[in-house]
């Protein structure tokens, strides 16, 4: 069963995942090749055109996911994807600040429903003690296209100005050309619902749908599929502690997340590297990262645990960026080089089980796509944080970015702890009765859905 549905969903999202994070972050490798002087950005309007992503980005994920199961999936997903593939390959025609930060800013908006309709889609597809790994392979896909972007700037910048464009111009119009083909492919693969997919034959239909059904097991897609919206259900997403928790925790994370995908090569250059050799160097720390969160999410599914393995992934990330933030370019530059492995490792494989924690102990349709919606949101704050924290005049050390990061990260862990105290509260109240009012209800209140710690 898991197979069937490897091999047709969670390629088609592997490659949107792919395409969001090159088309988001490929303006950290196109700097590398002056476009900032080409376009006679100062360091400020700079920082403003990065910045520009994250307000239509965070305004449209709520709205993105209480649409997605009226519109269709296959339908909002592909629509979102190939807007943003257009945007992206517009950027490479620009010629000025006012044109750079709009188009900043529509790609955005055009993105920002992406991973919360992935999460959901993904959550109503795999039982709770199989999510993790999935939203692991998607988070694999994020580190691995920050170090293709490396790879394919650095090929841009062997065509130089080939075509009459420069390196940094050819980097958007070919990754927005790639993004557009793959919304044509989704549109074609990817099935709304299990009961609507066509490469799977009745019996495993059957069986699929099974395995999703009865809140005893964790799923609760029979009372799903017959729910309507309800503003009570977003309003207890909302109140609903754990998507607090996990969302600010997230928030330290993906801080980081951007950060790094933004300024790594930036940050390897200031280490006395070429800007060639800067590119091509930013591929190790997500290459390990990559290996690494998938082990993280596939330990994590097996344990079943989700904050409990995130109590001891985030402190690798904590060590990286307090050795990073102490030391000297001059005295120790390979120590530097390795700590932003140790960053990019902590932060990336702490994310699946943050992510799928929420899902897993989310039930009701709108309540759980509300909830994802709604932690991506708050944490995804942290992009506007991030292009602010390494500015030029803050290198070669970016003591002041690196501390903040610390600081959001071991903020972070705490949190996480608080919530993994929270889950181990509410499970207790459950066996002690305080929740059988709401037997059979269908939804995370019911007291035979244990929450996941």
């Amino acid at each position: 069963m898991s197979i069937h549905h490897a091999q047709r969903i969670l390629p088609v999202f592997i490659l949107l995942v792919l395409c969001s994070f090159l088309d988001r972050t490929n303006v950290g490798n196109a700097k590398v090749y002056d476009m900032d002087k080409e376009l006679g950005l100062s360091p400020l309007q700079y920082q403003q055109g990065l910045a520009a992503f994250y307000p239509l980005y965070i305004a449209g994920e709520i709205p993105s996911n209480l649409v997605l199961k009226k519109v269709t999936p296959r339908i909002w997903i592909a629509f979102m994807t190939f807007l943003w593939g257009l945007f992206c390959l517009c950027l490479g025609f620009v010629h000025n600040f006012d044109q750079f930060i709009a188009l900043r800013a529509l790609l955005g908006l055009a993105e920002g429903g992406l991973f919360p309709a992935m999460v959901l889609y993904l959550s109503t597809i795999y039982t709770r003690s199989e999510l993790a790994l999935r939203i692991g392979v998607l988070y694999t896909s994020t580190s691995l296209s920050s170090g293709f972007g490396g790879l394919l700037a650095r090929a841009m910048g062997a065509i130089g100005h080939g075509g009459g464009l420069t390196a940094w111009r050819w980097i958007f119009v070919i990754e927005g050309l790639f993004t557009i083909i793959c919304a044509v492919f989704t549109y074609f693969i990817l099935p709304n619902t299990l009961e609507t997919a066509s490469f799977l034959c009745p019996k495993e239909r059957q069986l699929a749908i099974a395995r999703q059904t009865g809140v005893e097991h964790g799923g609760t897609l029979n009372q799903e599929t017959r729910e309507t919206f309800s503003w009570a259900e977003v309003r207890r997403a909302f109140t609903y502690p754990l998507t607090w928790l996990t969302a600010s925790a997230y928030f330290g994370l993906l801080s980081a997340i951007y950060s790094i995908g933004l300024f790594l090569p930036t940050i390897i250059l200031k280490l006395g590297y070429t800007a060639n050799q800067a590119q091509l160097m930013t591929v190790p720390p997500y290459a390990i990262a990559a290996v690494m969160t998938l082990v993280v999410a596939f330990v994590s599914d097996r344990l079943r645990l989700r904050g409990v393995v995130m109590l001891f992934t985030m402190p690798v990330a904590i060590v990286g960026y307090a050795v990073i933030a102490n030391i000297s370019d001059a005295d120790h530059p390979k120590v530097k080089y390795g700590m932003t492995i140790m960053m990019a490792t902590g932060v990336y494989s702490s994310v699946p089980p943050n992510l799928a924690w929420l899902a897993n102990n989310s039930a009701g349709h709108y309540k759980r796509a509300t909830a994802a919606a709604l932690q991506l949101a708050i944490a995804n704050c942290g992009g506007i944080l991030s292009v602010f924290l390494y500015p030029d005049a803050d290198g070669p050390v970016f003591y002041r970015g690196h501390t903040i990061i610390l600081g959001l990260l071991v903020a972070g862990w705490f949190l996480i702890l608080v919530n993994v105290l929270v889950c181990v509260k509410i499970n207790r109240d459950k066996a002690r009765g305080k929740y059988d009012g709401f037997t059979g209800c269908g939804d995370d209140r019911d007291p035979s859905f244990k929450l996941v710690l």
